[in-house]
C-alpha cells in the first residue's frame, strides 16, 4: 500500500511538474506574442515615419521646381512686357504722325481751293522717314537666344530628373546579382549561351545528358548558384517576346514530373510572372493572379527582386520600375535559384531569346 501510494504521489508530482513546465512555456510564448505585436506596431510606425519624410522631400522638390518655374516665367514676362511697350510706343508714334499728315492733307486741299500752291515738304518728309525707320518691325526683336537657352536648360533639368526617377531604380541596382544559367538543368529544347546569359527555344530535341537536374517536361532552366540570405535583383530582356515566364524556385522543384507543379509558380516551390499574348499572370502554389491592369503593356526588361530578410518576391517592369506583382512569403525555407522559361515558338512569334541583363546599369534610352 505504501509503495502504491508513493508511486501515485510520484506520478502526480511528475504530472504537476510537467503542467508547471508547460505553463511556464505558455507564458514564454504569450510574452513572445506580445513582443511580436509590439514589433509589428514599431515596424508600422517606422515605415509610416519614413514614408512621411520621403513625402515631404518630394513636396520640397515640387516647391523648388514650382518656384523655379515662377521665376523663369516672370523673367520671360518682364521681357515680353518691355518689348510689348516698345511696340505700343511705335504704334503711337505712327498714329500721331498719321493725324498730323491728315491735317496737312486737309490744309493742302484748302490751299488748292484758294490757289495757294506754296508747299514745303522737307521737314514732313524727314519726320516720315525717321518714323518709318524707327518703327520697322524687323528692328523689334525678342531675345530669342536667351529663350532658347532657357528651354535648353529646362530640357537638361528634365533629363536629369528622369535619370533619377524612380529612385527605387538606383536602390535595386545596388542589389544587382550576377546570374549564370546552368545548362545542366535546361530542357533539351533550350540552347543556353556559352556565358550562361541567355536561353533560346529551338524546335529540336538536343542530344544532351539526361541528368537528374535536367527539366524534361517544361521549358525551364535555373541558375547555377543559389542564395539563402540578403537581397537580390536581376533583370531579363523580354522585348519582341510573346510568351515567357520568369521567377524564383527552390532546388526541390520537380524536374521530370508530368504534373503541372513542374511549371514555374504551379507548385509551392516556385514563384513567377507569366506573359502570354499580351496578358500577365502571377503564379505561386498553383494559384493564378491575373493582372488585367497590365494587359497590352510591353516592357523591354522585367526585374525580379527578392529579400530574404523580408520574405518578399517582387516583379517589376524594369523600364519604368512599374510594379507587376509581389508575393509576401514570410520565410523562405530553402536556397533560391533564379529561373526562367523562354516559352515555345507560339505559332512562329516567339523565337527571340530571353537574355539576362546587367541589372546594375539602366537600359539605354532609345
Amino acid at each position: 500500500m505504501n509503495s502504491k501510494a508513493g508511486g501515485k504521489a510520484t506520478k502526480e508530482e511528475t504530472l504537476l511538474k510537467h503542467q508547471q513546465h508547460l505553463q511556464r512555456q505558455r507564458d514564454v510564448i504569450a510574452y513572445r506574442m506580445k513582443k511580436l505585436a509590439a514589433k509589428q506596431v514599431e515596424i508600422t510606425k517606422k515605415t509610416n515615419e519614413m514614408k512621411e519624410k520621403i513625402r515631404k522631400k518630394y513636396e520640397d522638390m515640387k516647391r523648388i521646381l514650382d518656384e523655379d518655374l515662377r521665376i523663369t516665367l516672370t523673367q520671360m514676362d518682364t521681357e515680353h512686357d518691355a518689348t510689348e511697350k516698345l511696340v505700343e510706343d511705335r504704334i503711337e508714334d505712327c498714329y500721331l504722325l498719321t493725324q498730323e499728315l491728315d491735317e496737312e492733307i486737309s490744309d493742302i486741299s484748302a490751299r488748292l481751293k484758294t490757289e495757294e500752291t506754296d508747299v514745303q515738304n522737307a521737314e514732313t518728309d524727314r519726320r516720315i522717314s525717321e518714323t518709318l525707320k524707327l518703327s520697322d518691325p524687323d528692328l523689334i526683336q525678342m531675345d530669342e537666344f536667351k529663350n532658347e537657352q532657357l528651354l535648353s536648360l529646362t530640357i537638361n533639368l528634365l533629363l536629369f530628373i528622369r535619370s533619377q526617377v524612380p529612385v527605387t531604380k538606383k536602390l535595386f541596382q545596388s542589389y544587382a546579382a550576377d546570374v549564370v544559367l546552368d545548362p545542366e538543368t535546361a530542357h533539351p529544347k533550350l540552347i543556353i549561351s556559352s556565358k550562361g546569359d541567355s536561353a533560346t527555344y529551338i524546335d529540336t530535341w538536343q542530344d544532351v545528358p539526361d541528368t537528374v537536374s535536367r527539366f524534361d517536361t517544361t521549358l525551364n532552366v535555373i541558375s547555377q548558384d543559389g542564395f539563402s540570405e540578403g537581397r537580390h535583383y536581376w533583370e531579363v530582356e523580354v522585348s519582341e517576346k510573346t510568351y515567357w515566364e520568369l521567377g524564383l524556385t527552390y532546388p526541390s522543384i520537380p524536374r521530370k514530373s508530368c504534373e503541372e507543379d513542374s511549371w514555374l509558380g504551379r507548385g509551392k516551390e516556385s514563384w513567377c510572372v507569366e506573359y502570354f499574348n499580351g496578358d500577365y499572370t502571377a503564379w505561386h502554389g498553383g494559384v493564378p493572379h491575373e493582372l488585367p491592369l497590365l494587359a497590352g503593356r510591353k516592357f523591354t526588361r522585367i526585374g525580379v527582386y527578392c529579400s530574404f530578410p523580408g520574405g518578399l518576391v517582387c516583379f517589376l517592369g524594369a523600364d519604368t520600375m512599374t510594379p507587376l506583382h509581389s508575393f509576401c512569403t514570410g520565410t523562405f525555407t530553402d536556397t533560391l535559384h533564379q529561373a526562367l522559361c523562354p516559352g515555345h515558338d507560339n505559332e512562329g512569334t516567339n523565337w527571340k531569346s530571353l537574355r539576362i541583363c546587367d541589372a546594375s546599369r539602366s537600359a539605354p534610352v532609345l
